[in-house]
């Protein structure tokens, strides 16, 4: 049978889910991958507060799709990972870890673009826990909200100009986009920066689908 896949989108912003449900067209072939928004969440998580608020949330929505094979939390900070991977038999992906991971693969040195300087802090401080801050080449903030990261057009060069800083200045051999918001801009900003650019959410759908083929 195909895995089937559940990518929690934990804010309430439905464009968030729709951009994420485009991206992720292209692994139809592989997995039956389901995006779903959250819909009593904040609109953006973009506080501490936000980020614990909806951890509960990410749980009862986990304990009531049990059918899936594999869940993807698809908020940047990976809200309630640790909590669910202790709490699910299943495998649970987070967006950040998963696309650090990717991106610092064969030694390269990774930059990320983040929402705001207060992204950055929690980010910076979570990559050290992942053992990985030695491939960092640096995080730029872009200095917009999680609906600006999806539905503002100034965006996309928001982030390639930012993303020529990280690749010109510090030395980034691959770019991730902090937020799940900016999964539409992975296309338009690899052509512009011409260096892989990591797309958090397709990075947690491809290591859950090489977990469950690992799995047999």
């Amino acid at each position: 049978m195909r895995p089937r896949i559940l990518v929690i989108n934990p804010n309430s912003n439905e464009s968030v889910t729709e951009a994420l449900r485009s991206a992720l067209a292209g692994y139809s072939a592989a997995a039956d991958v389901e995006c779903c928004t959250l819909a009593d969440g904040p609109f953006g998580i973009e506080t501490d507060e936000d980020r614990a608020a909806v951890v509960p949330m990410i749980v009862s929505r986990i304990e009531a799709s049990p059918l899936f094979d594999a869940y993807v939390i698809a908020c940047y900070c990976d809200p309630g990972l640790e909590t669910c991977r202790e709490r699910f038999d299943k495998p649970v992906f987070g967006i950040q870890e998963s696309a650090v991971r990717e991106a610092c693969r064969g030694g390269r040195q990774f930059g990320v673009l983040a929402l705001s300087d207060a992204s950055i802090t929690g980010h910076l401080a979570y990559i050290e826990r992942l053992g990985l801050s030695a491939s960092l080449a640096g995080e730029l903030p872009l200095d917009i909200t999680v609906d600006q990261s999806v539905n503002d057009p100034a965006t996309p060069a928001r982030i390639v100009e930012q993303g020529r800083r990280l690749v010109d200045e510090l030395g980034a051999g691959a770019v991730v986009l902090g937020c799940a918001g900016m999964a539409a801009h992975k296309k338009p900003a690899a052509e512009a920066l011409r260096v892989p650019v990591i797309e958090p959410v397709e990075a947690a759908v491809a290591a859950a689908l090489a977990a469950l083929h690992a799995a047999g």
